[in-house]
């Protein structure tokens, strides 16, 4: 009796100790091979997309719907993310053992939508540093000039989305001809600094001001611009400080834009000098991307540097003609940003606009045609963009249109 009841104990361990390693090596991804007769390695791809219920795609073979996990042999994969009515997401990537990886793909529409923001003519949109304003210029009626007019002047957007029912239109920071003028944005958002031949004039980006009441203040122009200046330089300081010295360095000496993203968790940057980012400055977490990078930098090349992941990434090897943010030179026609998402950039340039993944890759072109380039900005909304067209009327006017995305 005492051996029927030692052998079933024996064999009741053997069969849990036999579960056990099964589940253990299951949820850590093996799967067992029935004729090598051993547990295969496997790592994780969790597919996520939005919209979601796209079709998931691998090497080509449909394979599930997003969202979901896939257990994968250790390898390089071709993944493609697609549905019905957007343009597709695809890229190659490198799946390690009992590692998760992601497709994270925001998908946009293959044919947006185009609706007018603006009505009355709007020249030279200038975005403020968070592009949550836009100033631009309604011109003066020149065939009308014994009459005022009532919508000439500088006008304020503002990009938030607001609830359905609800709508924030466009306000007259100041009236007057300002053809002529040009402008530029406070630190914070809250003043513009107007500058026409009649003076240097501080206007309340939330109020309006006439033409008869503005104060000149072209004797103090310096001293608000430094200070303006060292309030960038304060919070730039302040944002880098956690960094290692050898990428402060980069930054703060060998860059000559620096923007990062909403997130504050990546840092979109054109290189002034060479300069070589060792591996591992910050520790990476695992699964971080795969996706090639660049450590050895090099003048006038633009990339992201993801400070979590420890990645560096070559986004643009031309920036003589790019600007980075709400940056604008005359002779650019290219300007490059973040897309809310932190996770996407917005490349505005002649005749397109192409939202890409931060590391550089899956270049989506979600506008082609005519527009005003590089006027095209994000909002603060992941569901449209804002550029300036005549929607191609070489007589018309132009003006801001919203651009439907999702």
């Amino acid at each position: 009796m005492i051996k029927i009841r030692s052998l079933l104990f024996l064999l009741t361990l053997a069969v849990v100790v036999t579960i056990g390693t099964f589940v253990f090596y299951y949820a850590r991804g093996y799967r067992f091979d029935t004729e090598k007769f051993r547990f295969i390695p496997n790592g994780l791809l969790v597919t996520k997309s939005d919209p979601d219920g796209a079709q998931v795609f691998i090497n080509g073979d449909l394979k599930t719907a997003t969202n979901a996990n896939v257990f994968l042999p250790p390898g390089t994969y071709d993944v493609s993310i697609r549905k019905e009515g957007y343009i597709s997401w695809n890229k190659r990537l490198t799946v390690e053992k009992e590692i998760v990886t992601e497709a994270n793909a925001d998908l946009f529409k293959a044919v947006p939508s185009l609706s007018a923001v603006t009505f009355s003519s709007s020249f030279n949109p200038v975005p403020s540093s968070d592009f949550t304003k836009i100033a631009y210029v309604v011109p003066f009626d020149t065939q009308n000039l014994n009459t005022q007019d009532d919508k000439a002047g500088l006008w304020v957007l503002e990009t938030v989305n607001l609830p359905l029912g609800f709508a924030r239109d466009p306000r007259r920071v100041t009236d007057g001809n300002l053809s002529n003028a040009s402008w530029e944005w406070s630190p914070d958002g809250r003043e513009i600094m107007l500058t026409t031949n009649l003076g240097v004039f501080l206007l309340d980006a939330g109020n309006f001001t006439p033409q008869n009441q503005r104060v000149n203040i072209a004797s103090t122009k310096d001293v608000i611009t430094q200070k303006w200046e060292g309030e960038r330089k304060t919070k730039f300081t302040a944002q880098i400080r956690r960094f290692p010295d050898e990428l402060i360095e980069v930054l703060e000496r060998r860059s000559s834009s620096v923007l990062f993203s909403p997130d504050k968790e990546k840092i979109l940057y054109t290189a002034s000098s060479s300069a070589t980012l060792n591996d591992n400055i910050i520790k990476s977490l695992p699964g971080a991307s795969t996706q090639r990078q660049e450590r050895y930098i090099k003048p006038n090349h633009t990339y992201v540097y993801d400070i979590k992941e420890d990645r560096n990434f070559l986004i643009d090897d031309n920036a003589e003609n790019l600007v980075i943010g709400n940056e604008l030179h005359d002779s650019t026609n290219r300007r490059l940003t973040w897309f809310p998402t932190s996770r996407h950039l917005v490349l505005a340039e002649e005749g397109k606009v192409t939202i890409m993944d931060c590391d550089g890759t899956n270049r989506q072109e979600v506008y082609t045609g005519s527009y005003i380039a590089p006027h095209a900005f994000p909002t603060v909304s992941d569901e449209r963009l804002l550029l300036l067209t005549n929607l191609g009327a070489d007589s018309g006017s132009p003006n801001i249109y919203s651009l439907t995305l999702k």
